[in-house]
């Protein structure tokens, strides 16, 4: 069950990404919402690391559009340099 929620949340934390950042998007719209889900991954994880969420904890929904706009910045650089 716990997956499922941070898959709900990527959802929304990766069309927020996307709406915050200007510019063009290298990827459709499934890209972003798969990258609002390893954002909200990573913030869990990086949240759990620094003590700040306890196992079984999800993180806020701020910090995984945070994590989403960080993973969006990322693949944009990325796939940028072609």
């Amino acid at each position: 069950m716990e997956l499922l929620g941070w898959i709900i949340v990527g959802l929304f934390a990766g069309a927020i990404a996307r709406l915050v950042m200007p510019g063009r998007h290298p990827g459709g719209c499934i890209l972003t919402i798969l990258l609002g889900i390893a954002g909200a991954l990573l913030a869990g994880y990086v949240g759990r690391l620094l003590g700040v969420y306890e196992p079984g904890e999800q993180a806020s929904f701020i910090a995984a559009v945070l994590g989403s706009i960080g993973v969006l910045a990322l693949y944009r650089f990325f796939a940028g340099r072609n």
